[in-house]
């Protein structure tokens, strides 16, 4: 769904899978500073964004709605060909560099 290694800007990172029940995994991908920025579902995608930028983007496209994982501080995709790849690969990269810059 997301090859993070074709996505530039995005420095290092680590994975990590999360169990949420006998049929659901969800695959994390962490910022250096330990922080969540992706979030990899089987049917949906997670990332941190602006607020502003939230709001206009669950407006346009039926397919982005509230994050589940980062609640108000990011948007879940439903990859259904109404976002390109390019606007994907932006988003991933905008949650990469809010994240990183968080405070530990």
């Amino acid at each position: 769904m997301i090859d993070l290694a074709k996505i530039s800007g995005i420095g290092e990172y680590s994975e990590q899978n999360r169990v949420v029940n006998d049929n659901e995994t969800d695959q994390l991908y962490l910022a250096p500073n330990g922080k969540v920025f992706l979030v990899v579902r089987p049917k949906t995608i997670e990332v941190r964004c602006d607020g502003k930028l939230s709001k206009v983007l669950r407006e346009k496209y039926e397919s982005v709605m509230d994050s589940r994982y980062f609640g108000r501080g990011g948007i879940e995709i439903v990859p259904s060909g109404q976002l390109e790849a390019s606007e994907l690969q932006d988003l991933v990269r905008l949650s990469y560099n809010l994240t990183k810059d968080l405070a530990e």
